[in-house]
């Protein structure tokens, strides 16, 4: 795989059951990049390390006053010097490349979990943490896919070098061939605890930006209850926490890379002596000496790989589990789905709660807990979050259609919808029937207004649909966003649309405008949505009540606000002294015609006047309490 040969066809599937088996199956899911960076890395370092062996023989040659071995060394260590910028050019390339390669993959892993998920990956993960693992996460890991091809061919260049030190030098290539591994697993009893110091730093980083990431989302919130300073100072004593575990965590390494210093320099100093008493034995000579030297000093550039690979795995150990733990998230249901049907038209029912949308009319949603009517509208999307009874639509059950053909036949806009950076044509560029246009979701959505506020905010003034909208929409108000939210659902035109709480952030006469625009325009499709607001419910053609999971009351609005106290409660946000008051009020006015209804029968029936007189003094009475 080249970088230009991406994005992958298919990423896979990953084996998410732990940090190191994703990174072992990412690692095998580029073995055709990590061979071809093992190749022109063996190429580069043993090149590296063959001219200390050109050295050698230069300086014997020159003792030896042999300018033909020496020309014959000299093209020997161009030759040498060709191979190391070849193979140091392709390595680099090499790396690279499986360095992208493999980021990109995660990165295509995380999108389709994301798409998969939905709305219930936030629920089950914080944003923050998702956040975290698709940026800075993705580079660790891809960090150590790619190092590991060099640590190979550093390792490989060690041991060959070692064993060729004993065939050209035995008695100082013993002391090196023993040497070289104590330098390599000297540091190993110190990898423990750096690997948990980086842990407990990458932990700690995540946290900052998970708390980073949630704050800026509710900045505007923050700002109208005053909370700024609060969070501020949260945020303050999170990245304190993280720089006093990044000072723990470098001094940790600091002594890894001193160990690896002073090691090697105690192994040079241990062959420049016993080089020295043997070459004044005259058992080996001064071109072996400079070799075996020049070799030990050489061999500290791939030793450094030990190092890098050791700080590889530990940084990106943690990412791999964070991934590995949003890879190993699963649907309550297929996603694939087990039954083959075109879009599925009909009634929209939820066994679970007895919830029924009849075809081609709009139902209101009433439920008291906001939460619960979250979770309501993302089971009627397919989004379920638990197992549970699939809903139904046209009989049909979304969870065993395919997971494209449950999304176009049910579209569901969060109570907090987003709004991507970019133009407002590109905003309202989604996948439609094209049975409604752009102008008329507009109208419909009541966004004259914000069309304008566009147009007068771009610089040059021209189409509004051409003017730019901010990250998240953060230049508009909750209303506008939420109207431009609204379009955009509208222009999808899906068979079903789930709408919770579209109004709650505009005034009361548009919503009524949006509300009669939404039937219009929706006319003949099913339209679901969740509201307790009098407007939207007035006008829609069937309400139904759910109070605890399930159904309790189903008819008009104006039908349930005099026969259901619940309903009216939620409705009109009644209080109990006002539930109490009404009761009162009820029970006095039954009692007014109780009255007035005697006293026509005592008219009519001749009752004396003392009667007569007595029930007029209780009509009196129950009047002046009333």
């Amino acid at each position: 795989m080249q970088i230009q040969d991406l994005p992958y066809p298919d990423p896979g599937v990953p084996d998410a059951r732990s940090g190191p088996r994703f990174l072992w199956w990412l690692g095998r899911n580029q073995l055709g990049g990590q061979l071809k960076a093992l190749a022109w890395g063996l190429l580069h370092f043993v090149s590296v390390s063959a001219l200390p062996f050109c050295v050698g023989l230069a300086v014997q040659a020159v003792v030896d006053h042999s300018g033909t071995r020496l020309a014959q060394t000299g093209a020997l260590m161009a030759l040498c010097g060709v191979a190391i910028a070849v193979g140091d050019t392709f390595l680099h390339r090499t790396a690279v490349t499986n360095w992208i390669t493999a980021a990109a993959r995660v990165q295509q892993l995380l999108a389709r979990q994301s798409a998969e998920l939905g709305s219930a990956l936030t629920r089950r993960v914080a944003a923050g943490e998702v956040v975290a693992v698709s940026t800075g996460d993705v580079e660790k890991i891809g960090w150590f896919v790619e190092a590991v091809s060099r640590f190979t061919a550093a390792a490989l260049t060690v041991v060959v070098v070692c064993v060729g030190l004993v065939v050209y030098q035995p008695a100082l290539g013993v002391i090196v061939a023993v040497g070289l591994p104590v330098l390599a697993l000297a540091v190993l009893p110190l990898l423990p605890r750096a690997t948990r110091r980086a842990d407990f730093q990458r932990e700690k980083a995540g946290r900052a930006t998970e708390l980073a990431s949630d704050t800026v989302a509710g900045l505007r919130v923050l700002r109208g209850i005053g909370g700024e300073e609060l969070f501020l100072d949260r945020y303050r004593r999170a990245s304190q926490e993280v720089r006093r575990a990044a000072v723990r965590s470098a001094r940790m390494w600091s002594l890894i890379s001193a160990i690896q210093v002073l090691l090697p320099g105690l192994l040079l100093i241990a062959i420049v002596w016993q080089g020295v008493h043997l070459a004044r034995q005259g058992r080996i000579t001064v071109g072996e000496l400079v070799t075996v030297y020049s070799a030990v000093m050489v061999l500290t550039y791939p030793l450094r790989h030990f190092e890098e690979i050791a700080m590889a795995y530990s940084f990106s150990r943690p990412s791999a589990k964070r991934a590995a733990r949003v890879l190993s998230l699963r649907r309550t249901t297929d996603a694939g789905g087990s039954r083959e049907a075109d879009a599925p038209s009909g009634d929209l029912y939820d066994p679970a709660t007895g919830l029924l949308a009849p075809n081609g009319r709009l139902t209101a949603v009433v439920c008291g807990d906001p939460d619960a009517a979250g979770r309501l509208a993302e089971r009627l999307g397919g989004h379920p979050s638990e197992a549970g009874p699939s809903v139904l639509l046209g009989g049909l059950p979304l969870d065993e259609l395919p997971l494209d053909t449950a999304r176009t036949a049910v579209l569901v806009q969060d109570k907090d919808p987003v709004l991507l950076s970019g133009s407002l044509r590109e905003l309202l560029d989604v996948p439609a029937s094209g049975g409604v246009g752009a102008e008329e979701a507009l109208a419909a959505a009541q966004c004259g207004d914000v069309l304008d506020a566009l147009a007068q905010g771009s610089l040059d003034e021209g189409d509004p649909m051409d003017a730019r909208i901010t990250e998240r929409g953060r230049s508009l108000s909750g209303g506008q966003r939420q109207r431009l939210a609204l379009a955009r659902s509208l222009i999808t035109d899906p068979e079903v649309l789930v709408l919770d709480e579209p109004t709650s952030a505009v005034d009361s006469h548009t919503e009524a405008r949006i509300a009669e625009g939404v039937r219009t325009l929706r006319t003949g499709r099913t339209t679901v949505v969740f509201t307790s607001s009098p407007l939207l419910l007035d006008r829609a053609d069937r309400v139904v009540m759910v109070h605890e999971d399930e159904v309790v009351a189903v008819g008009t609005h104006r039908e349930l606000v005099h026969t259901d106290p619940l309903y009216r409660a939620v409705v009109t946000r009644e209080t109990d002294d006002e539930a109490a008051l009404r009761t009162r009020l009820d029970d006095h006015e039954a009692a007014l015609r109780k009255t007035r209804k005697d006293d026509r029968a005592a008219l009519r029936n001749g009752l004396d006047g003392d009667e007569a007189a007595n029930r007029l003094g209780t009509f009196e009475e129950i009047e002046e309490s009333a």
